[in-house]
């Protein structure tokens, strides 16, 4: 009798697993079905829950806002640089909020600061605390030549150097470790491996990186993004990343076609966002087209990788923009804002990053003082432009 019992027993117990198994994959769930569905979309089949939730809450808060970035914001700003524990940021000081996109750039990773004097240190501490308050980080890097050791600027033909096979493909994983220790690193207070936008080889259509266009192949560079790719998230297993491809829009002719945005695409299945690098068209130093046209051309841009980004499933980003040290009146109302929300389609730029402010000399972002700050904070309150006390909670869903 007890063994019948037992038997009895045992098979209902299966039976509910069974029946809890089969619930599972027919669940109706919401989040089963969100990070099923997302998964397959992402270059990392195996990217955390935070990094899937952080790829789709942006894409549907990109359907009609647009996120506020700025490079380096709180490492430091005209007059001054972080140095102890309070977190400031030239954006802050003059409109009372955090951008809700936080750039930074690992170049020279391996020595004491970046090329931009930021030490690593500081940096970790920084993107924590970024990712703690909500906001989003988003890594680039401006590599050292690995075939010559010299600077990113170094265009001595090197990729098939480096790539598997090459005499320097040692001295290229020996980076690439590198890199992949420092994003291994950054997790929350609990431990939670922080999402990154990773942007590598950026603006590669220009030929002014050892990775563009002229010092290598379109070949070689799909090669170089494919292994890299490959190497972190299989190799390395770093699963916190989403990979943004990002072209240079001054390296584009006009009108703005879709094959000359996907030179050296290295397909959909290592692509996450798609940006574009673009100063160009926001009254550019190099641009002597008149400002009507430059407008015109700007608006096209956005549109080129917003339609393209809703083909291929991925989010579009504005991953570089600014005007050196502002000097065009009402720049954020009259050619930014009315750029990104000049339609439906350009409305549905995810994020929009100006570059790094240096000193008074050369700067992006307004600071105390300048003469644009009224038209920044004027840029600051239109709903649609989103600053971190705006976010929701990106990283869950």
């Amino acid at each position: 009798m007890n063994w019948m019992k037992s038997d009895i027993v045992l098979k209902t117990m299966l039976l509910g697993m069974l029946l809890f198994l089969y619930g599972c994959h027919n669940s109706k769930s919401p989040r089963m079905d969100k990070m099923v569905r997302v998964n397959t979309l992402l270059v990392d089949s195996l990217a955390t829950i935070e990094t899937l939730n952080l790829f789709s809450n942006l894409k549907s808060l990109s359907k009609d806002r647009v996120l506020f970035g700025h490079q380096e914001s709180t490492a430091y700003g005209v007059g001054w640089t972080h140095e102890g524990i309070n977190i400031e940021s030239d954006i802050k000081k003059v409109c009372g909020d955090f951008p809700a996109v936080y750039g930074w750039d690992i170049g020279n990773i391996g020595k004491r600061t970046n090329n931009d004097c930021v030490p690593f240190a500081v940096m970790r501490k920084l993107i924590r605390d970024a990712f703690e308050r909500g906001g989003i980080n988003t890594i680039s890097s401006h590599m050292h030549n690995a075939y010559t050791e010299k600077n990113y600027s170094d265009v001595t033909p090197s990729v098939s150097h480096i790539l598997p096979g090459g005499s320097h493909h040692n001295n290229y994983i020996e980076k690439l470790d590198l890199i992949a220790d420092f994003i291994a690193d950054l997790k929350s207070e609990d431990g939670v491996p922080i999402p990154i936008i990773f942007r590598p080889f950026h603006e590669h259509n220009g030929d002014w990186f050892w990775w563009g266009k002229g010092p290598a192949t379109e070949e070689e560079f799909i090669n170089l993004w494919r292994f890299t790719v490959d190497y972190i998230r299989k190799d390395r297993g770093i699963h916190s990343l989403l990979y943004a491809f990002a072209p240079v829009r001054s390296r584009m002719s006009y009108p703005l076609t879709p094959s000359e945005y996907l030179y050296g695409y290295p397909g959909d299945e290592y692509v996450d966002v798609l940006g574009i690098d673009n100063y160009y068209d926001l009254d550019g130093i190099w641009n002597k087209a008149p400002l009507e046209k430059q407008k015109k051309s700007f608006i096209e841009s956005l549109e080129l990788i917003v339609n393209l980004a809703e083909e291929k499933n991925k989010i579009a980003a504005l991953t570089e923009t600014g005007s050196v040290n502002v000097k065009t009146k009402l720049w954020w109302t009259n050619w930014l804002l009315e750029g990104i929300k000049e339609n439906k389609t350009t409305q549905k730029i995810a994020y929009a990053l100006i570059w790094r402010n240096e000193d008074k000399n050369h700067f992006h972002g307004p600071y105390p003082g300048h003469e644009g700050v009224l038209d920044f904070i004027e840029f600051y309150n239109d709903p649609d432009v989103l600053f971190n006390t705006d976010l929701p909670n990106l990283y869950r869903d």
